[in-house]
Order: structure tokens, then sequence, then C-alpha cells
């Protein structure tokens, strides 16, 4: 009984922070924007590299599912927004402490842009549809977005950085085995921890479906 006391209190705890959330100001939503565009970069600089892919296992992707559960779409979608111009334009802060327009050129590019649109639909989803916000019922919908937002546009990028870079472009396996499929174990470990992070730090299942 007095655990589901403290689990009610918290989650009451929880509808006031995510009540203020979307009551403030627009100033008020930057500055957390750019609190998860600066976790971005720096689970950037956990990374992991194997020797027959040039795209490292880093911990971004966690970032980028929090921020849309915590900021909702629209914020969350900004926070990568900020994350990567602010990279572009010279801060140190994609993985190996790199920076600059090559990036998004590069091998990881592709993966870097898909973060926009995986924030907002992270968001989206979190916001319109309670079921999403309870662990581990999370846990499919963040795959999904990870899958489709993250891997899809970051295979395509480093497909065409791969015909860049030899003249031809990798055949579809080849692509998979130094793009995606070593990756996914971590993936996994990641999804699961941003799962039980949102069931933490998101909106609880009683809150109004914003959508936002």
């Amino acid at each position: 009984m007095q655990l589901a006391a403290a689990v009610a209190e918290y989650d009451r705890f929880r509808a006031g922070i995510f009540r203020r959330r979307d009551g403030l100001a627009f100033e008020g939503k930057l500055a957390l924007a750019f609190s998860m565009a600066v976790l971005t970069g720096l689970l950037a600089q956990v990374r992991v590299y194997l020797p027959w892919t040039p795209v490292p296992l880093t911990g971004q992707v966690l970032a980028v599912l929090l921020s849309g559960v915590v900021l909702g779409g629209r914020f969350g979608a900004l926070s990568q927004v900020l994350y990567i111009s602010l990279g572009v334009a010279g801060v140190p802060w994609f993985n190996g402490s790199s920076a600059g327009p090559a990036v998004l050129f590069g091998p990881t590019g592709g993966y870097l842009l898909g973060f926009i649109p995986a924030a907002y639909a992270m968001g989206r989803t979190v916001d319109s549809c309670p079921p999403a916000r309870s662990f581990p019922g999370n846990v499919p919908s963040m795959a999904v977005v990870t899958l489709l937002c993250i891997y899809l546009p970051g295979l395509a990028g480093l497909a065409f950085w791969h015909h860049a870079a030899t003249g031809g472009f990798p055949d579809p396996l080849r692509l998979l085995v130094i793009g995606a499929l070593p990756f996914m174990p971590g993936e996994s470990l990641k999804i699961l921890l941003a799962g039980l992070g949102g069931r933490i730090l998101g909106p609880p299942s009683a809150f109004p479906q914003s959508g936002k």
C-alpha cells in the first residue's frame, strides 16, 4: 500500500511538472531544448568503434528518444535541430569531438539528420498516446522510431557516402553489416534505458493528451 501511494504521489508530481512545461514561455522551452542538445552532445562522446565500419556506436539515441519524451514533439525536434546546427557551426560535440558541415556528408550524416524526425515522432507518440508512456509499453514505439527515423536515413546516407568514397554503392547485405546489424544489441539496451527513463521522467498516463 505504501508503495502504491508513493507511485501515485510521484505521478501527481510528474503531472505538475508537465503542466508547467506546457505553460512555459518560448524562452523556457528553448532553454530545455538546448539542455537536451547538450545531453546529446555529451552522449556522442560515449563511443565504440568497430573495425569493419566507419560508423561508431554512441549513446546519442538515448538522448534523442528522451528529448521527445521530456519535451514533446516540437521542442524535442528543436533540441536536435540545435544540436546539429550548432555542431555544423563549430561546436565540437559530434562524436569524437568533431564539428563542421563536413560531418553531415560523412558516414554518420544520415543518422544525425534522422535525430530530428525521431525526436518529433517520439514526442508526438508519448504526448498523444497514454499507453506509450508506460514501461515496457513504450519500448515498441521507441524501437519503431529508432529504426524508421534514424536507421533508414542513416543507411541511405551511409550508402551515398560509400559511393562517394569508393565509386560504388554497397550491396544491401554489406550495407546492413556496416550500418545497422552490429548496433542492434546496443540499440536494444539504449531503448530499454530510454523506456525506463521515459517512465520516470515522462508524463504520467493520466496527463492530458496534448499531442505537442
